[in-house]
């Protein structure tokens, strides 16, 4: 791939995320359910970390961890380096193991939300904002009220990669 294309493929993929982030940070925290709103970024790295790789997930899911440590409120900072790691073990995954499918992505996702509702609930005890069963609750409510989003960006994702090419070879579209 040329440098234009590559400059094409991933501002296809920040696009891709703008209706994601939109949904997520004015209409979702708008209309909690069961009290927790849905957290759509970590999903989105995922997704593109599903087809592009382990260094091309990273880089992405970090660019993402920025702009949720912008937009979250009260964030600590942790998701810079957080969806940047989950970026980067997705990527190496679906390199070895995971099929790049549906089911693929939602493991994945699952696995992923799994792992940033735990340090989330690790973060909450050691700064003392409430005791573990609470904690865990809404940990576990914010997480699958999250996955339930999997079928929705699954196919934007998707399509841009079909659209634009997988940089990794003998990736899905590549």
């Amino acid at each position: 791939m040329t440098t234009q294309d590559q400059v094409r493929k991933w501002l296809c993929y920040a696009l891709g995320v703008l209706p994601v982030w939109l949904a997520e940070t004015q209409i979702l925290n708008r209309v909690p359910l069961f009290g927790v709103i849905p957290v759509l970024l970590p999903l989105a790295a995922v997704a593109v970390a599903l087809w592009e790789g382990a260094r091309c997930g990273a880089a992405f899911g970090l660019c993402l961890g920025l702009v949720a440590d912008a937009t979250y409120p009260g964030a600590p900072g942790g998701m810079t380096l957080g969806l940047c790691a989950l970026g980067l073990l997705t990527g190496a995954v679906s390199q070895y193991g995971v099929r790049q499918t549906f089911v693929g992505y939602l493991l994945c996702s699952a696995v992923a939300m799994g792992a940033l509702e735990l340090v989330r609930v690790a973060w909450c005890l050691l700064t003392r904002l409430g005791p573990l069963p609470a904690v865990a609750l809404v940990a576990a409510k914010e997480g699958l009220w999250s996955l339930c989003f999997t079928p929705l960006i699954y196919p934007i994702f998707k399509l841009i990669c079909r659209l634009v090419g997988s940089r990794r070879p003998g990736g899905a579209y590549g």
